[in-house]
This record gives structure tokens, C-alpha cells and sequence, in this order.
């Protein structure tokens, strides 16, 4: 098996903010699902694709990866960018982001179609979110889909309208990028803003329509999830959660553990069931990757 492969952004976080203290470590939508699938695959190769800088921050990076066991041989230094940088502060009750990102080295991983196909060649799956494709150009984000037609895809449409040229390019990326994909992990609060769906069902309804025979986990904060697999529909209870700390990246690990349970072959409500209890346990940290 040669595994999962998970392209995207990762970034400096620093996370906490109380008292003006700050914890330092790495995250981003892509690389935290590449972490919690490699925390439930065992021996199965995970791999997260991305460009990074040469600076040290780079080099601190890709020494966490390795510590995670994330595979990052095909990954991209440029020598004149540096990895972007967010700020989660804890304030009453809520979380405030704050992202240094113009300059990210990751917005240049896709200007070559050559090396792309290289790094996506024989993967079992290869997932993207709508912030890998928002953050490329035009004609990168070009490229970057091109590639997938030849790829078994996952794919969480993640809405982040700030990093779009606007809101028509962004929805019409978002739907392209569903068409191709065989395991669609949307939000249902962004589908709800931005496709204007009444309810989780009417998600799942318009990303079958994209692509009929794809899987569909709509996922719902505390509700029900919505799972659509092999032309049947079900609702996923989700448990109560004693004490949530910091929601960052609660999406990112159902994902991750949701791919490791469906690579090892695990039906898919079995797997949303197990995405659920890990996105429990997530939220009872602060950060998107749980640390000590």
C-alpha cells in the first residue's frame, strides 16, 4: 500500500494567549489531518506535500514531520520564502486568528505540473482542502486540479472566503474540485453560508449531484453527522463532549481519522463513529495537534 498523501499549507501556530503567553508549534488544515491519519494507520505510509523555505523554521518543520513519521520526500524548498505564521488567542470563551501568510513558501507548490505528478504518482489517496486550492494562483490552482484527475481524491471544501479572488471564483473551484473527488468531507455551518443549503441534507444532495458516486460526510459541530455511502443515506450521533478547551482543527482530525479508518477498510458509518470520538478528544486541547 502506498498510503495517503495530503497536500496543503502547514504554518507556524502560536496558540494560548493568556497572560500573553504563546505556545509555539506547527499546524495547518492539511498537515493536521496528515497527523491524526498517521496517529490511526499504523504502518501505512502518510505523506504531506508542500514547499516550504531553507530558513531554520523550515528546517524545524520538517523535523516535526519526521517526528511524526509523515513521509515529506517530495517537498519543495524555495530559497526566497518562509513558512506563514497564525495567532490563536483564547478571549472570552472564543477564539481570534491572526495569519501572516502573504509570502508562504506553500503557495508555490504547485508551479510545476512535472514534479506534481511525480509526487502524486501510485498514492492510495491523496486529500486536498479548498485552502490548498484558494492559496495557489490561478494558473497553479489550474495545474494542482489537472493532476487530480488521475488521483482517487478526498477532499474537504474548507471555506475560507478571505484567501479568494472572490465569491464566485471560490464556489465554482470548491464544486470543480467535488467533481473530482470520491470522499467529499464538507462543514455544514460554511456550506450553509456560502451555497445557501438549508440543511445537512441539502449539502450531501448538492455534492451528489457533483459527482454521484461519491462518499459524503457532512459534518455538524455537536449535531448528527450526514453520511452518504453507496446510494444510502444515515445520521451519525455525536456523544457529548465534557469540556471543550479549543475547537482548532476538530474538522481536520475527524478527517484525518475518518481516511485511516477507510484505508484500513472500515465501513464508513464504523468510520465516521471513530472521527467523532477523535474530534472529541481533540477539543479538549489547545491547538490543532495535541501536544503533551
Amino acid at each position: 500500500m502506498s498510503g495517503l498523501l495530503c497536500i496543503g499549507e502547514c504554518m507556524i501556530e502560536l496558540s494560548g494567549g493568556q497572560d500573553d503567553l504563546y505556545r509555539g508549534g506547527f499546524a495547518g488544515d492539511t498537515l493536521n489531518t496528515a497527523w491524526h491519519a498517521k496517529a490511526h494507520l499504523g504502518d501505512v505510509p502518510v505523506a504531506f506535500y508542500t514547499a516550504v523555505g531553507t530558513d531554520r523554521m523550515s528546517d524545524r518543520m520538517l523535523d516535526f514531520f519526521a517526528t511524526a513519521d509523515i513521509d515529506t520526500t517530495g517537498v519543495l524548498r524555495i530559497p526566497e520564502r518562509r513558512p506563514g505564521l497564525y495567532m490563536i488567542e483564547q478571549r472570552d470563551g472564543d477564539r481570534h486568528f491572526t495569519y501572516w501568510r502573504e509570502n508562504s513558501a506553500a503557495r508555490m507548490l504547485a508551479e510545476d505540473a512535472g514534479h506534481l505528478s511525480q509526487v502524486m504518482a501510485g498514492r492510495d489517496l491523496v486529500y486536498l482542502s479548498g485552502i490548498t486550492l484558494a492559496i495557489l494562483s490561478p494558473a497553479a490552482r489550474e495545474r494542482l486540479l489537472g493532476a487530480l484527475k488521475d488521483c482517487r481524491v478526498a477532499f474537504d471544501p474548507n471555506i475560507r472566503p478571505i484567501l479568494w479572488e472572490s465569491a464566485e471564483v471560490m464556489c465554482d473551484v470548491i464544486m470543480r474540485a467535488a467533481a473530482l473527488s470520491d470522499i467529499v468531507l464538507p462543514s455544514f455551518d460554511d456550506e450553509a453560508v456560502h451555497f445557501g443549503d438549508a440543511d445537512p441534507a441539502a449539502t450531501v444532495e448538492r455534492y451528489a449531484r457533483a459527482n454521484p458516486r461519491a462518499e459524503i460526510v457532512v459534518k455538524d459541530g455537536p449535531k448528527p453527522a450526514r453520511l452518504r455511502a453507496d446510494g444510502q443515506d444515515s445520521q451519525i450521533e455525536v456523544p457529548p463532549v465534557a469540556s471543550v478547551v479549543d475547537a482548532t482543527g476538530a474538522g481536520d482530525s475527524f478527517n484525518g481519522r475518518y481516511l485511516a479508518e477507510r484505508l484500513k477498510g472500515t465501513a464508513p458509518d464504523a468510520a465516521a463513529r471513530a472521527a467523532i470520538s477523535t474530534s472529541g478528544q481533540v477539543i479538549g486541547h489547545h491547538g490543532a495537534i495535541p501536544r503533551g
